[in-house]
């Protein structure tokens, strides 16, 4: 449904440490910069596992600050993630675990990248 998506970061520079770190359990990795003469000197990078499908630019912070869900292949990616995630400068807005309000199978971590921005990995498989 949705081909590609991205966000505008207030930090270039923490954004991308923080999402090289986060995107890698799922293989996703920087994959392109957008040369900056095509951008008018803002920074744009594109990330995903083949192709970009994620994509940061430089700018102000998402206002108000927006979820983003990744899927991960198996509930060891999301701890992954988490744990990723923490170490480049995240901050916890929900350890790795089952979310049965959801549905029973619903595991995901949640955690804040440097704007705020409510980034998660989840796994829809039982375990």
């Amino acid at each position: 449904m949705i081909d590609h998506t991205g966000l505008s970061v207030s930090d270039f520079d923490a954004a991308k440490r923080f999402y090289d770190a986060a995107l890698a359990p799922i293989g996703a990795a920087l994959v392109m910069m957008v040369p900056e003469e095509f951008t008018g000197g803002v920074k744009v990078a594109g990330y995903g596992p083949d192709r970009a499908v994620f994509w940061l630019s430089e700018g102000p912070a998402q206002t108000p600050p927006v979820h983003i869900a990744f899927h991960a292949p198996d509930r060891a990616t999301v701890d992954r993630f988490y744990d990723a995630a923490l170490a480049a400068g995240g901050t916890d807005n929900g350890p790795p675990g089952l979310r049965p309000h959801y549905h029973a199978d619903y595991y995901g971590a949640f955690v804040r990248d440097p704007d705020g921005n409510n980034i998660e990995m989840v796994c829809h498989l039982p375990a």
